[in-house]
């Protein structure tokens, strides 16, 4: 089949992106998910390589899919219609906002947000100091264990959920 290989950079500095570079991340970002097209990252004049997919959680066979995540160390299970999250069978003690942050990265996987962008979507506000969210992350990383991977910091852009995160949404009952 015929591809168009296209290179262009995006400059990583500064608070957020401009509008058009994020549009266009978010383009690339919704092909690669429907398998339309792959993604390279090289630093400048290095040719690039292509990226790797995570690895999927394997199911312990035999083991009901409920409680796969539970048996994977470091795996994390989010309720929404009970607000509670567990890692390895264990409850974590999250407050109202660390829960809130946590679920709106793990609905949007592999998507960097800048800390204005999660303090109008988890927030629900842009008035307060965007370290805030800085705060926040430290905190739920902690709370998850500093051992565990869960988000990311991209930095000089913000944060999203970690690529080998093991996170489970469960449905809302």
């Amino acid at each position: 089949m015929p591809a168009l290989t296209v290179t262009f950079t995006v400059p990583l500095a500064g608070e957020s992106m401009s509008p058009h570079a994020f549009r266009l991340l978010e383009v690339v970002r919704d092909l690669v998910e429907r398998g339309e097209g792959t993604v390279t990252i090289a630093p400048s004049g290095v040719p690039p390589a292509p990226l790797a997919a995570p690895a999927p959680l394997a199911l312990p066979a035999g083991e009901p899919a409920e409680t796969a995540a539970a048996a994977v160390p470091g795996a994390l299970r989010i309720s929404r219609a009970s607000r509670t999250v567990t890692r390895g069978g264990a409850p974590l003690d999250l407050t109202r906002l660390e829960f809130d942050l946590l679920v709106f990265l793990a609905e949007n996987p592999r998507r960097v947000f800048t800390r204005l962008q999660l303090l109008g979507s988890v927030w629900g506000y842009e008035h307060a100091v965007a370290r805030t969210v800085d705060v926040h992350v430290r905190r739920l990383r902690a709370k998850v264990g500093d051992h565990v991977p869960l988000v990311t910091t991209v930095y000089g852009v913000g944060y999203r959920l970690a690529d080998d995160a093991r996170v489970e949404l469960l449905p809302d009952d």
